[in-house]
């Protein structure tokens, strides 16, 4: 697996993932409504061109074929950690998770935080961010729950 920074080319592939990723999520965690809330279909590649665009992701590649990709904002929040639905579970999500904080080390960020989705707080407590509280959000008339986490980085 390589990692690298996002190119403009890789915006559908990438809002696919993201859709692909989403839906694929057991409905022990989320219902389909919550899933369709949270990933609308047909996915909005107008949206995702802009968001991408903004973000600058890190992309995860395997034989030149996008399997991941997660998202570092400046102020040190990971708005987006996506494994493709058939790469999951091999390691992907820790590679770009470790690969985001030696950055986040390397650009001086000692205070990562994120709102993670249930089936994401056991990875993020792997890596010793802590819990601190559980959020109700409201989209596309769903409630989805989600999970404040931070995790303070020694230089």
């Amino acid at each position: 697996m390589k990692i690298r920074s996002y190119q403009e080319s890789d915006c559908v592939e990438i809002t696919d993932l993201f859709h692909g990723s989403v839906h694929s999520i057991d409905n022990s965690a989320y219902s389909k409504e919550e899933l369709e809330a949270w990933s609308p279909t047909p996915p909005d590649y107008g949206f995702w061109k802009q968001r991408l665009e903004i973000k600058q992701p890190f992309v995860a590649c395997e034989n030149n074929i996008i399997i991941g990709f997660i998202e570092l904002e400046p102020d040190g929040h990971i708005d987006c950690l996506y494994v493709h639905k058939h790469h999951q579970g091999l390691g992907v999500a820790n590679g770009l998770l470790q690969h985001t904080l030696i950055v986040a080390i390397e650009r001086g960020i000692s205070y990562l935080y994120v709102e993670a989705s249930k089936v994401a707080v056991p990875l993020f407590k792997k890596y010793g961010f802590n819990l601190q509280q559980s959020n109700k959000v409201k989209l596309r008339g769903e409630l989805l729950t989600n999970y404040s986490m931070s995790l303070t980085l020694k230089p």
